[in-house]
């Protein structure tokens, strides 16, 4: 979006630079990367980082509110509210599709918001070899708050682990080793200590977790949650007789699961800000828009844009038996922001916080990016093209 910058690069650019880089890249644990690196990352200006940041400070004042309780009390689902839940979300993602207005100045839109872990491993390390590979101008970081890469890798380290050893804290997901972001666990571990482990291998004694490393008995005292709750019900058949989470566990969630309903879609119905796209409840609309096809149908605890209907008619909407569980979003048309050899990328940017216990507000610590020449963002949405997949911003 700098255009002097991306010109630069654009012309830089060597394929053979790219391949040792992704070469690099996927050395750290070879087969593990599963997803597409883009060929370029995105370069930010002052306008846009202090748009987007000024969203985010709104959305964090929203949340640290005396409203956000009363907001959110129906956010958990029937069934699905885990006990002990902390203060605070640990884990805090928003992401912004770039857009374009009508006097052609770019503004970040707020597409989405989790309390929930992203790639907080695998972007400490991914910079710095694409930083080997490519020219960054000086002045740029994809950190935040005076961090870089050291001094990062420590806060997430002392972050995750607490006062606990790493054997006593496990990063828990559904198959792990099957997920398409595995090498985020491994690096994770390698900063970290903390190893990755499978819901289908936690076991129980009294009110205590633990599981089986090396045929040693390992207790749990902290979960680092990467499971989707959804997901876990969608995937229970297969997993067996597994242990039932939600039961009143001797153990630190981080972040606790509820964070995952009370900050998702459903807290966009009640945000107001201009570069916020309106957003409302499907159930509480008495009238539907007659501008149908220029807003997004959502179910509120999806993932990774699944359900997601772009072309929205009538019936799509007719069809829908729980419209408690789902929102109207007016669309937001991301612009082709980005040129590259082959036609211009749209990007969405992931700002990515850590909220440590006794800290009044999260620390913004990295981003990740991604670009598309699809409809959506994803990989799905982008098969058979260049210039697009995972990537990094950095900022002026």
């Amino acid at each position: 979006m700098i255009s002097s910058i991306r010109k630069a690069y654009n012309q830089s650019f060597k394929k053979e630079k790219y391949e040792l880089f992704l070469k690099e890249l996927d050395a750290l644990h070879s087969g593990a990367l599963d997803f597409r690196i883009a060929e370029t990352p995105v370069f930010i200006d002052n306008d846009i980082k202090d748009k987007i940041l000024s969203v985010c400070e709104y959305i964090i004042q929203v949340i640290k509110s005396n409203e956000f309780k009363k907001q959110t009390q129906n956010a958990i689902p029937s069934g699905e509210s885990f006990p002990n839940q902390n203060n605070i979300p640990q884990c805090l993602t928003f992401d912004f599709g770039i857009c374009i207005d009508q006097n052609k100045e770019y503004y970040p839109a707020l597409i989405e918001l989790q309390a929930f872990p992203s790639l907080y491993g695998f972007q400490a390390v991914y910079p710095s070899i694409l930083e080997k590979h490519f020219s960054i101008p000086e002045n740029f970081s994809c950190f935040f708050n005076g961090m870089n890469r050291n001094f990062y890798e420590k806060y997430l380290k002392e972050f995750l682990l607490g006062n606990h050893k790493p054997e006593e804290v496990i990063l828990l997901e559904i198959k792990p080793h099957q997920q398409k972001t595995r090498i985020d666990f491994y690096i994770t571990e390698q900063i970290t200590g903390i190893h990755p482990v499978c819901v289908t291998e936690l076991r129980a004694e009294n009110k205590k977790l633990y599981y089986l490393r090396n045929g040693k008995k390992l207790y749990i005292k902290r979960i680092y949650n990467r499971v989707i709750i959804d997901e876990l019900k969608s995937e229970s058949k297969s997993l067996g007789n597994i242990i039932d989470l939600r039961e009143d566990w001797d153990v630190e969630w981080m972040p606790h699961p509820n964070w995952f309903y009370q900050i998702s879609k459903y807290l966009l119905p009640f945000l107001n800000h201009k570069y916020v796209p309106e957003t409302y409840f499907l159930n509480n609309i008495k009238t539907l828009p007659n501008d149908l096809e220029n807003y997004v149908l959502k179910p509120l605890f999806s993932f990774a844009g699944q359900g997601v209907v772009i072309d929205v008619k009538k019936d799509d909407i007719d069809k829908i038996s729980d419209k408690q569980n789902w929102i109207l979003q007016k669309k937001v048309e991301y612009a082709p922001c980005i040129e590259t050899p082959d036609g211009p990328a749209k990007t969405e940017i992931r700002m990515m916080y850590l909220w440590k216990e006794g800290d009044e507000n999260p620390t913004l610590v990295t981003n990740l990016a991604r670009l598309s020449k699809g409809k959506m963002i994803g990989t799905r949405y982008n098969k058979d093209k260049e210039w697009v997949g995972g990537s990094v911003a950095y900022f002026k």
